[in-house]
């Protein structure tokens, strides 16, 4: 396998799609073959597990379903999509992964060590050479949140939840931060712009450009 796997966490409303946008448009005029996703999501049936996952009717799904509906999007986005990208040589550049899963499910009160094991079953132990983690403080992501949902729609059923949750799952990947040598930390408060940038120095140096 000799592409690129790349991933982007952070909290609600951090601008994780925004800057998965912008990577790829910088790697595409520097002629770098690269592809973008999302989870969940990303192929016709994850897509439609993802519908199930946020739909804000069903409040009443329990943390093991949602955990294992994640799984299952996952694998399928897996094997479908990101590993073949990847034997072609492509980047790929993925809007949340597995460490999601530990920081979200894992924030609902599942033992992390299980869902690492399903989600290393799930994905066959692919895991990215780069997670870049836009840090926003989870009060500032959520009111990002509902700016944006004021425009255009509902909050989804992950979004809804309580400001102590969201702050879990901050603490959970800030504390993977320190731990893990693919993380970087990424200020999400900065314009942009900015954060692209400081984004776009360190995908440089890890591609050799």
């Amino acid at each position: 396998m000799t592409g690129v796997f790349i991933t982007f966490e952070g909290p609600d409303g951090a601008g994780k799609s925004t800057q998965v946008a912008l990577l790829a448009s910088r790697l595409q005029k520097a002629c770098i073959r690269c592809i973008t996703t999302r989870e969940p999501g990303g192929t016709t049936i994850s897509d439609k597990i993802r519908g199930i996952l946020l739909d804000p009717h069903h409040r009443e799904m329990t943390p093991r379903t949602e955990a294992l509906l994640y799984a299952a999007s996952r694998a399928q986005l897996v094997g479908e999509f990101i590993r073949p990208h990847l034997e072609r040589g492509d980047v790929v550049i993925c809007d949340r992964y597995v460490d999601a899963s530990l920081a979200y499910q894992g924030a609902l009160g599942l033992d992390r060590k299980e869902l690492a094991r399903l989600n290393h079953w799930a994905t066959d132990g692919l895991e990215p050479l780069r997670t870049y983690l836009i840090d926003v403080p989870a009060d500032v992501g959520l009111d990002r949140v509902r700016t944006r949902h004021s425009m255009y729609g509902v909050m989804d059923r992950i979004e809804e939840r309580s400001i102590e949750y969201h702050e879990a799952v901050r603490r959970w990947f800030l504390g993977q931060a320190q731990t893990s040598p693919r993380y970087r930390v990424i200020d999400g408060t900065m314009p942009p712009e900015m954060v692209s940038e400081a984004i776009w120095r360190d995908v440089k140096s890890l591609l050799n450009l």
